[in-house]
């Protein structure tokens, strides 16, 4: 198997490397918009670099793994889709709905497989949570509180590209609370402060943001976000029902100290970042796309499922802005779109 890998960033390398040692990949062609780096990573894994994305489609591949600025990732997966190739793409489709829509229309119209880059669906813990709501443990589910805590904020450059910390960073606990639970969610409401450093105001966005959330059977879930958790990278979800509560993330490097006498002591050494904590989920998760690929196994996480997360991220963009309650109805992309 040959997959074209377009992006050769830092997630991009990530799952080059994951791919370059695949039992069943036979090799690779990597490209990005720095030639150079890409030119520099294939050298290192014996690998093919290509000028563009032109030669990737041209040169033949089996798949092709999308890692590029977010930008870009409607038109290359419509590229693919096209040319009949299966798609690994991060997330998200795009920073939009529209945008979006019309990349799942040619997925779907194409017959070919998007997946999406929605890594903790393959973390043990998240997937031990699923596990527990799913078995009944828990009994009634009624609370759910999730949070995604950067140590240290991004680019200021980059920012304005971001989409904003709904789209960017809560979106991966929005799709994670609908894949756990198994519900949808209904009502949002949010809100944001960028009291914190200057480049958030100016790129239209908040540092820190809250939203509570309303799921189709009741259930209440409250998600936080920061890009300024100095103490470390942070990522918890807790699940409390009428029999049983339980905890997504809380080890021996979760970045948090106790105030109790017997407590337990403050991490010796804290997560730093998402690629550090989730390691061994990307590769899980690349892995899953190859067995895809081969016809061994469903889509895990397609594109319909993606939007879904997008479609709340949107709500709780709209809710911050609005001030106001937002139900997900008002939100596009509840149904299939049409193709023409």
């Amino acid at each position: 198997m040959r997959i074209g890998v377009i992006g050769t960033g830092r997630i991009g390398t990530i799952h080059a490397n994951t791919l370059s040692r695949h039992r069943d990949v036979g090799s690779l062609i990597l490209t990005d918009a720095n030639a150079a780096r890409a030119q520099e990573l294939a050298h290192r894994l014996g690998e093919t670099a290509a000028p563009g994305v032109e030669e990737i489609f041209r040169w033949g591949v089996d798949a092709v793994v999308i890692t590029t600025a977010t930008s870009a990732h409607a038109e290359l997966i419509g590229r693919a889709a096209r040319s009949g190739l299966p798609v690994f793409c991060e997330k998200p489709i795009a920073l939009d709905l529209p945008g979006s829509l019309t990349a799942i229309a040619e997925v779907e119209a194409a017959g070919t497989v998007l997946q999406m880059g929605f890594q903790r669906r393959f973390d043990a813990g998240y997937t031990g949570a699923r596990e527990a709501v799913r078995s009944g443990r828990l009994g009634r589910l009624h609370t759910v509180r999730a949070l995604t805590s950067d140590q240290a904020p991004p680019d200021a450059a980059w920012l304005p590209l971001s989409g904003g910390l709904y789209r960017d960073t809560l979106i991966h606990d929005f799709d994670v609370l609908r894949w756990v639970t198994g519900r949808e969610v209904t009502d949002v409401y949010a809100a944001g402060s960028d009291a914190g450093p200057r480049m958030f105001r100016e790129a239209g966005d908040v540092d820190t943001a809250a939203a509570l959330l309303t799921l189709d059977d009741g259930t209440l879930a409250t998600l936080t976000a920061t890009r300024m958790n100095g103490a470390g990278y942070d990522v918890r979800m807790e699940l409390a029902g009428e029999r049983d509560q339980i905890v997504v993330g809380l080890d021996d490097r979760t970045p948090i100290a106790s105030t109790e006498p017997t407590g337990p002591p403050a991490a010796d050494k804290p997560w730093t970042g998402f690629l550090e904590r989730f390691g061994p989920a990307y590769e899980a998760e690349l892995n899953a796309f190859v067995e895809v690929v081969r016809g061994e196994r469903a889509n895990p996480c397609d594109g319909r499922e993606a939007l879904q997360a997008l479609r709340i991220a949107e709500a709780c963009e709209l809710s911050r802005r609005g001030r106001r309650p937002v139900h997900l109805a008002e939100i596009a992309g509840g149904s299939p779109p049409v193709v023409a």
